[in-house]
């Protein structure tokens, strides 16, 4: 009866957005077979994994086991680098179709693949056999097509927009080791006008923090990693001249906590960063060893929920060493430190990927002695949310551990930001008070915190139809309200020049809120 109404639901759903049943039936009947198919090609390391992390998330949410494929993407993920074609692959029915195809890779490079190809079979160096992987499963064509660095690999491939019955292109490619670099820290200028003044201001995006941890340990001068990368864009907009700077950590689940304390290290002279406490009790205090400090100058730090573990360790020490604002949400609350074990270490059997396990070994604690565990970081400047704590975070999870506090470390702090605070958040206050992008978030917020009570949905299609028009009305008339300020704001100095097409209006304000601080504190 549940996957009744299901159904129903998304035939509903289409039809009231103007499509036929012809292809409502084809659509849905398309969508469950792939669903089908998902299942039925599970294999038992899927199973053992769900059923591994069934227990272990019981006791403690962070505590995993990883099969060898995910042992594998997480090593890819940390390092920001694999060994491949340089193809990312996703599923199109039964086809391993290329989504998209990385800068500087061997595909790139050669100019033989490109996007919407499809692979319909692999052989391994000059002479394999090729294998069919038409219907096979993601996870492991992309294994089949992966290979270490130097080696051969043959694919058969239907050129994008061929017909299916088409003759395939056979193509070889040597295999590399290809760079994520879209994964990686990344600056921009965001130019803006505060009190009639102009002010040109840094932005680092930081996706992850990672470190190529292998390529470190063999003398790669060239390894990946978070602080070389963000020291490099901060001299960079040194000498573009400007006058503060922001550190975007918006969806920043984390990563490596070596990098977090050192990257804390290029904007504080030195002292301790984090402490950490193990299972028996005993802290370690990690101290940023450099005595440099590569920027010294306004900084803010943009985090929300979504910010996790490394994200909070470095927004937590630049809050209280007073070094910069923290703007946005409060953060995801992962205070627990993980260490991974490489089962195959436990066999005396060779050529046997077992995967990993990730423990729970320890806790990490703020420099001023208090846990983000559970609590998170708690911005200075707080922007609107639709995220309720309860819901998702740290505090979501019912076997987290709790909120506690240890004795402060000794360090001396940059200064004492919380003076400047009240003014700062008033300016904040009366900037969004009138702006439409944050009017508009606390309009919506309000409507999904309506909705969220709402205890089912109608399967009437007329209730549907009458809910669906009211909310197409309310989106026109914020539309045609849009259109009417942007006439308007079109003549205001005050409107910020992005040097990308993209507006974040997030962004905007807090560009806004460090050119105060930094107006404040010249004045």
């Amino acid at each position: 009866e549940l996957w009744r109404k299901r159904l129903k639901n998304d035939a509903l759903t289409y039809k009231l957005n103007g499509k036929d049943w012809e292809f409502i039936q084809k659509t849905l009947k398309k969508r469950y077979k792939n669903f089908s198919q998902f299942l039925n090609q599970s294999n038992s390391e899927d199973v053992f994994q769900i059923a591994m992390n069934s227990f272990t998330q019981a006791i403690d949410p962070h505590t995993n086991y990883l099969s060898p494929v995910t042992s594998d993407n997480f090593k890819i993920d940390m390092s920001l680098s694999l060994e491949g074609i340089g193809a990312r692959l996703q599923t199109e029915d039964d086809y391993t179709k290329v989504a998209e195809i990385i800068p500087g890779g061997p595909a790139d490079k050669s100019g033989l693949l490109k996007a919407d190809d499809k692979i319909i079979g692999v052989a391994q160096g000059e002479d394999g056999e090729f294998e069919d992987i038409i219907g096979w499963r993601i996870t492991d064509a992309v294994k089949l097509i992966r290979g270490a660095k130097g080696t051969l690999v043959r694919l058969q491939i239907l050129k994008a927009g061929s017909d299916l019955n088409a003759k395939p292109i056979e193509i070889s490619l040597i295999r590399e080791k290809v760079k994520l670099e879209d994964q990686a820290a990344k600056g921009s200028v965001l130019e803006i006008m505060n009190d009639e003044k102009p002010f040109r201001i840094g932005v680092i995006d930081i996706p992850k923090f990672y470190n190529d941890f292998e390529g470190q340990r063999n003398g790669d001068g060239n390894y990946k990693s978070t602080t070389k990368d963000v020291k490099n864009i901060l001299d960079s907009l040194k000498s573009e001249n400007v006058d503060g700077v922001i550190i975007d950590l918006r969806e920043d689940g984390g990563g490596s906590l070596q990098e977090a304390i050192e990257l804390t290290g290029l904007f504080i002279k030195d002292g301790p960063v984090v402490q950490v406490k193990n299972s028996e009790g005993n802290i370690d205090i990690a101290k940023d060893p450099d005595p440099s400090i590569v920027y010294d100058g306004p900084l803010a730090v943009l985090v929300n929920r979504f910010s996790a573990s490394a994200s909070e360790i470095f927004s937590g020490a630049i809050q209280d060493y007073g070094r910069g604002l923290i703007i946005g949400e409060q953060t995801y609350g992962k205070g627990t430190v993980q260490n991974l074990i490489d089962l195959n270490r436990l066999s005396s059997q060779k050529n046997l990927n077992l995967g990993q396990v990730k423990l729970t070994i320890a806790k990490y604690y703020r420099v001023n002695g208090g846990s983000t565990q559970n609590l998170g970081v708690v911005p200075d400047i707080s922007y609107p949310t639709m995220i309720d704590p309860k819901d998702f975070g740290e505090s979501s999870e019912p076997s987290a551990l709790p909120w506690d506090e240890i004795k402060s470390a000794d360090f001396n702090s940059y200064a004492d930001l919380t003076k400047l605070l009240p003014e700062i958040n008033k300016k904040h206050l009366q900037r969004i008070s009138s702006n439409k992008d944050f009017q508009n978030l606390i309009e919506d917020i309000k409507i999904y915190k309506e909705n969220k009570k709402k205890t089912f949905i109608s399967l009437n299609e007329d209730i549907r139809k009458e809910e669906k028009l009211k909310e197409e009305q309310r989106k026109l008339e914020r539309d045609q309200k849009i259109q009417t300020n942007d006439e308007t704001e079109l003549l205001d100095e005050e409107v910020p020049v992005i040097k990308n097409d993209k507006k974040d209006y997030i962004l905007d304000e807090t560009a806004k809120i460090i050119s105060d601080y930094i107006l404040m504190s010249i004045g």
